[in-house]
Formats: C-alpha cells, sequence, structure tokens
C-alpha cells in the first residue's frame, strides 16, 4: 500500500496510517455486510451480542470494562438487544445485586451468522497472504501491541 500522504513510506506514521486506512476500508464492508444482511442489526448491536456469545454470564459492567465505552451507551444497546429477544437476564445467585447476561437461542444463530460472515470477510481481505505471510504480520502487529501495553 503506497502512503497516502507525504510521509516517507517506512515512518512508523506511514505504518500507522495504513493501518488505520486498513481498518477503515474493513469496517466499511462490515457496516455494509449488515445493512444488507437479513438481520436487523448495528454494527455496535453486532459487538454487544459477539461479546456475550464468547462470555456467556458476562455482566453488563464487563462488556463495560471490555468495550471502553460509555455506560449509558452499553445500557441501550444491551436493553435494544433483550428487547429484541437475543438477549436475557437472569440474576447472580451469588450477587442478587448483579445480572448475568446470556445470549437467546435466536441470538445465538444471528452471531453464529455475522462470525461467518466476519471470517468470510477476513478470507477475503487476507487472501493475498501466504500462511507464512500472516504469521509474519501477526507476530509484527503483536509487537506493535506489546511496545504500545509496555507504554502504559
Amino acid at each position: 500500500m503506497a502512503p497516502t500522504s507525504d510521509k516517507p513510506a517506512d515512518s512508523a506514521s506511514a505504518v500507522f496510517d495504513a493501518i488505520h486506512e486498513i481498518m477503515h476500508l474493513y469496517r466499511a464492508q462490515q457496516y455494509r455486510a449488515l445493512r444488507d444482511g437479513p438481520h436487523d442489526i448495528t454494527h455496535m448491536e453486532a459487538k454487544v451480542l459477539g461479546y456475550f456469545a464468547r462470555h456467556p454470564g458476562a455482566t453488563q459492567s464487563d462488556l463495560m470494562v471490555h468495550a471502553a465505552r460509555d455506560k449509558a451507551q452499553l445500557a441501550r444497546l444491551v436493553r435494544g438487544l433483550r428487547d429484541k429477544g437475543w438477549l436475557e437476564a437472569t440474576v447472580d445467585e451469588a450477587d442478587r445485586r448483579s445480572t448475568r447476561l446470556h445470549v437467546t437461542e435466536e441470538g445465538k444463530a444471528i452471531a453464529r451468522s455475522l462470525q461467518r460472515e466476519g471470517d468470510q470477510l477476513a478470507r477475503v481481505a487476507a487472501a493475498g497472504l501466504d500462511d507464512a505471510e500472516r504469521r509474519q504480520l501477526l507476530a509484527l502487529l503483536e509487537k506493535v501491541r506489546g511496545t504500545i501495553d509496555a507504554q502504559e
């Protein structure tokens, strides 16, 4: 990918500009798939549904820590998914003040469908890389993540 600015192609800024551009293109494809897909679901609703599909019994507070989003926004998203019948809440027996969230059977089917669509998009996006190149790219990105994590 050629740099889209006047920054040298090997500069650190050019690397992050490229990552940003790739994620923008990838997200645009995700939004298009959601918009054109069979489910009446937004990108953020899909992310929340996927979180609870991967973390059955998690709480809204757990989601807040994971997503680093506004509490009110997440509460609206969870309420919307419950209203659609895709999430259900149960009282935590160990702490009656806490509510555990579980994806319903219908929600699980939607989450699986969305996961398959996401996997297909990822395969298309990475089709130009062979296995060794994908492993190398992942290792390099993990190295960058580790450097950023060490700064915190």
